[in-house]
């Protein structure tokens, strides 16, 4: 078999609905297995998604047993040449996969590949490609000394700015979001780290690859990210998870450093944790004093006029009463949509695709292409009948 891809799902159902359709036409001609590890998901997701992949391999675990741990279960069965870990909320482009395996075919150093991941407004995610966080790296990066310098080697060390995006590039740490991984380089390294709860375990294998004598590679082939829809990134949980695997990644690598070195370090991390969780903390009796204002998004819709009543009914039932504008389309309709985008710009928060009019490849280009600051991505789901944003999912 050539390839085994793992999903591991926590309460995003319709996400991993939108990323399994793209994923089994990106796989279509390549001799595989799809394999979704639910780690205790209470939104109805193991009868949702197996109705409709009946022939994916779904493993229901009865408690959250982390992110490395429920990827490790379907690897260790993997029969795969190679291992793909893939986000559930992830859109690929018809042709990623069959790219990302030719040129692993072609390079027998990769141990792994990542690639370039895009957020829903269109613009790069820098931890597409990384460095390794040394104590020096980690610190420029938490006092913001990348951003100020984003093309000085000494301070870009962590998200490796001065590398073209657009580029292949051999690179130490690839995001476990999208990482293709060849078998045989995963028997010398082994898998995942258990320690790891979430965060950090991508890291870490990274690390571990490259010490066993492969090499990383980011490939500029696109692909969507809406970046963690499973965890809020201003909850408590999130802060002890995030730093704690900070730590644990420090402990297990940084042995080699002196001791008041590790000691100043971890002390250093503890600091931050606290720090996080006190703007955490301060954010949220802020937002609890202020009054609150309703968010109602407004709609750029580009829809098939079959569709056009099941929408309507989504944003009736959901009260969804902005000013929305809908553009008819079909799969043969052209629409001059970048001067459409421009004349509406301000006023819009989001474009929409439907997903029975655009290919995911086509969406994705039209993403890169219009990109804007503000405007998000939205995707209609004809076949289930769901408008997937990356803040909320409209059924």
């Amino acid at each position: 078999m050539k390839l085994t891809v793992v999903i591991v799902n926590y309460n995003v159902k319709y996400y991993l609905e939108q990323c399994l359709v793209s994923l089994y036409q990106a796989i279509n001609d390549i001799f595989s297995e799809v394999v979704v590890v639910d780690n205790a998901s209470t939104d109805g997701s193991k009868e949702y998604i197996t109705e409709r992949f009946p022939n994916l391999t779904y493993i229901y675990n009865e408690e959250n047993v982390g992110f490395a741990r429920a990827n490790n279960q379907a690897m260790r069965k993997a029969k795969g040449e190679y291992i793909l870990l893939l986000n559930p909320d992830t859109l690929l482009p018809a042709t990623n996969i069959v790219e990302v395996l030719r040129f692993m075919d072609t390079h027998s150093d990769a141990g792994a590949c990542g690639v370039k991941m895009l957020a829903p407004d269109g613009h790069f995610l820098p931890e597409s490609k990384r460095g390794y966080p040394s104590p020096l790296t980690s610190f420029w990066k938490l006092t913001g000394m990348h951003r100020c310098f984003p093309n000085n080697p000494r301070f870009d060390r962590y998200y490796l700015s001065r590398l073209d995006e657009n580029s292949i590039h051999s690179v130490p740490v690839l995001a476990g979001a999208y990482m293709m991984l060849r078998k045989k380089a995963l028997d010398r390294s082994g898998l995942l780290d258990e320690d790891f709860f979430m965060y950090g375990e991508d890291i870490d294998l990274s690390c571990r690859i490259t010490k066993s004598g492969y090499k990383n590679y980011y490939l500029p082939y696109p692909i969507l990210h809406y970046k963690g829809e499973s965890t809020s990134k201003e909850s408590y949980r999130y802060v002890h998870v995030f730093y704690g695997a900070m730590d644990i990644f420090f402990r297990k690598h940084g042995s080699h450093y002196p001791l008041p070195y590790r000691w100043m370090i971890r002390t250093g991390i503890k600091i931050q944790t606290w720090l996080k969780l006190t703007i955490v903390c301060v954010k949220k009796c802020f937002f609890a004093l202020r009054p609150t204002k309703e968010y109602m998004p407004c709609f750029l819709i580009f829809i098939n006029e079959k569709n056009l009543d099941n929408i309507r009914t989504i944003f009736n039932s959901n009260q969804l009463n902005g000013h929305h504008h809908f553009v008819i389309v079909d799969e043969k309709s052209v629409i001059n949509e970048s001067e459409l985008l421009s004349s509406f710009s301000d006023e819009f928060t989001h474009v929409v695709y439907d997903s029975s009019a655009f290919s995911y490849s086509m969406i994705l280009s039209l993403l890169v292409h219009n990109q804007r600051k503000n405007l998000q991505l939205g995707v209609y789901n004809a076949e289930s009948c769901v408008l997937v944003t990356p803040e909320k999912n409209y059924v």
